[in-house]
């Protein structure tokens, strides 16, 4: 005799506490794939959930859920939004980089999963759409599994999935994604596309972000041919390439989330996506295997040693190192790593190439993890170089108004050399 398929339990959001175990970790889709139902459940439930912490990857300006409910509920996070950042003591930040931040989830076992995903297709799969990430990688190891199922979640090709047989329990309603608006031209960060796209060939591997300037850049790049992805995010510059054909191929463009309008989630069921979980996506035998990869990543800023800082703002702690120090060591040796940035802030008044040592918070790309820095006034080719060498490539591409200063500072730092 067979015992008989668990059939999941359909519920209403205000029936998350009968059905989500109390205590222990509880892993969320955030992102483009974060729940608005979901986190007004949690927040109903309150002290019913007891001493839980709820774990995700939010993205300032995108996530604005705090997934706080009752006094004894704490979050785990690996990037700060200003949400996070205002709840105090409540949240853990940890920076870690993607491989670090996939080790210590599987250390600490989450014991719940809260997602959103498509409805069932004619084999019973439900696509995590827009967020395949870490909810892919660890939905088999966490024993509840609680599903807020979308209609207008697009089913993206690649990873499978989770079987709906396989949901503890679920909700099915209607939401609109969480997404950007359509960044619109920037000429900085045209200008600084334009220093970028002559390190970019045809039948180049790109690894890209969201913002301005990867927009830019991936719309300046309309003559090449054969262009790849393999990133951990994108956003609305992959248009671009679509339209252009210089991405077509089927599976040419591997990655872990989408974030942007709503033209890029009606786009990701195109045969060029492939949604992997992070193992793959920022795995680094697997980077260091892609010949011609081409990363580029941003920063607030970079000093005269090479060294570029991407975490604490004029307003606080933004983030960890995330996933740029994964592709700098998957790249290194074999590919070119690009950071990119104005080369001004705060209205013109500061200069975002600094003095050695300068920069704010910690080094988030060391050295020898940078190769070519780009500002809207060149390209500085760090390879090679020495450290006199370095500063003056990178005092080249300063501000006009910053270099002589900036060379008056690298001067007191070569003394002590």
């Amino acid at each position: 005799m067979t015992n008989a398929p668990m059939v999941p339990r359909r519920i209403e959001p205000g029936e998350l506490a009968d059905v989500l175990p109390p205590g222990g970790l509880t892993l969320v889709s955030a992102c483009s794939a974060e729940s608005k139902l979901l986190a007004d459940a949690v927040e109903a439930a309150g002290y019913a959930l007891g001493a839980m912490t709820f774990s995700g990857i939010f993205v300032a300006g995108v996530n604005r859920r705090t997934w706080l409910a009752g006094a004894e509920t704490r979050v785990l996070t690996f990037f700060l939004t200003p949400e996070l950042r205002a709840a105090g003591d409540r949240v853990e930040f940890l920076p870690l980089c993607y491989q670090d931040i996939l080790a210590e989830l599987r250390r600490r076992r989450p014991r719940a999963a809260l997602f959103m995903c498509s409805p069932p297709d004619d084999m019973g799969q439900c696509s995590f759409g827009t967020e395949v990430a870490f909810i892919a990688e660890l939905w088999r190891d966490i024993p509840t599994r609680i599903a807020h199922i979308n209609p207008s979640m697009p089913r993206t090709p690649g990873d499978p999935g989770i079987p709906f047989a396989e949901l503890t329990a679920y909700f099915e309603a209607d939401q609109v994604l969480p997404g950007m608006t359509e960044a619109t031209p920037d000429p900085v960060a045209d200008a600084i596309a334009r220093h970028m796209s002559p390190y970019v060939n045809s039948g180049a591997t790109l690894q890209t972000g969201l913002g301005k300037i990867p927009n830019a850049l991936l719309r300046s790049l309309g003559d090449r041919h054969d262009l790849k992805l393999h990133s951990g995010l994108v956003g609305d510059g992959v248009l671009a390439l679509l339209d252009s054909g210089a991405l077509h191929r089927p599976g040419a463009a591997t990655v872990g989330v989408a974030i942007g309008s709503e033209r890029l989630y009606a786009a990701l069921g195109h045969p060029a996506f492939q949604f992997r979980p992070v193992s793959v996506t920022h795995d680094p035998a697997i980077l260091s295997a892609i010949d011609n990869l081409v990363t580029i990543n941003s920063a607030i800023e970079v000093d005269l040693f090479g060294q570029a800082y991407a975490e604490l703002t004029p307003r606080g702690l933004m983030s960890g190192p995330g996933g740029a120090s994964d592709f700098a060591r998957g790249a290194r040796g074999h590919g070119v790593r690009i950071v990119a940035l104005p080369a001004q802030a705060a209205g013109n008044s500061v200069s975002r190439i600094v003095a050695p040592g300068a920069g704010s918070g910690p080094v988030s790309l060391g050295r020898m993890d940078v190769d070519i820095v780009v500002t809207e006034h060149g390209a500085a080719d760090l390879r090679l170089l020495g450290h006199g060498a370095r500063a003056e490539a990178l005092i080249a591409i300063a501000a006009p108004d910053y270099r002589d200063a900036l060379a008056g500072q690298w001067s007191d730092t070569a003394r002590r050399f």
